[in-house]
C-alpha cells in the first residue's frame, strides 16, 4: 500500500483530517456576523439599562433610609432633652392622622439629595 494506513478496516489517509469545510459564502458569513453583533450591542443595551434603573432604586432607597435614620436621631436627641416629640406622642395614643402629616412635612426630595450626592453616570 501507498501512504494510507489500515485503521479498525478503513483507509485512512494522511493530512486529511475531519470533515472540509462548508464552502459558505463570504458575504453570508460577514452578514451573519455583523447582525450578531447588532444583537450582542442590543442585549448589552438593555442590560446596562436594567442595572442603572436597579441602581437608581436602590438610591432612592438609600436616601429614604437615611431621612428615616435622620429623623430617628432627631427624636432620640429631643428626648435626651427631655422633650417628647409629637410623632411619637401620636404613635402612643394611637393617632395615626398626625403621624402621617408631621412626617411627610420631614421628609425631602430624594432626588435633589441624589444629585448633590456627586452622583454621575459613567459608561
Amino acid at each position: 500500500m501507498d501512504d494510507s494506513k489500515m485503521v479498525g478496516g478503513k483507509v485512512k489517509k494522511p493530512g486529511k483530517r475531519g470533515r472540509k469545510p462548508a464552502k459558505i459564502d463570504l458575504k453570508a458569513k460577514l452578514e451573519r456576523s455583523r447582525q450578531s453583533a447588532r444583537e450582542c450591542r442590543a442585549r448589552k443595551k438593555l442590560r446596562y439599562q436594567y442595572l442603572e434603573e436597579l441602581v437608581s432604586s436602590k438610591e432612592r432607597a438609600i436616601c429614604a433610609l437615611r431621612e428615616e435614620l435622620e429623623m430617628y436621631k432627631q427624636w432620640c436627641s429631643a428626648m435626651d432633652q427631655g422633650k417628647i416629640p409629637s410623632e411619637i406622642k401620636a404613635l402612643l395614643t394611637g393617632d395615626d392622622h398626625k403621624t402621617t402629616q408631621s412626617t411627610s412635612k420631614t421628609t425631602k426630595n430624594p432626588k435633589s439629595q441624589a444629585s448633590t450626592n456627586g452622583n454621575s453616570k459613567s459608561a
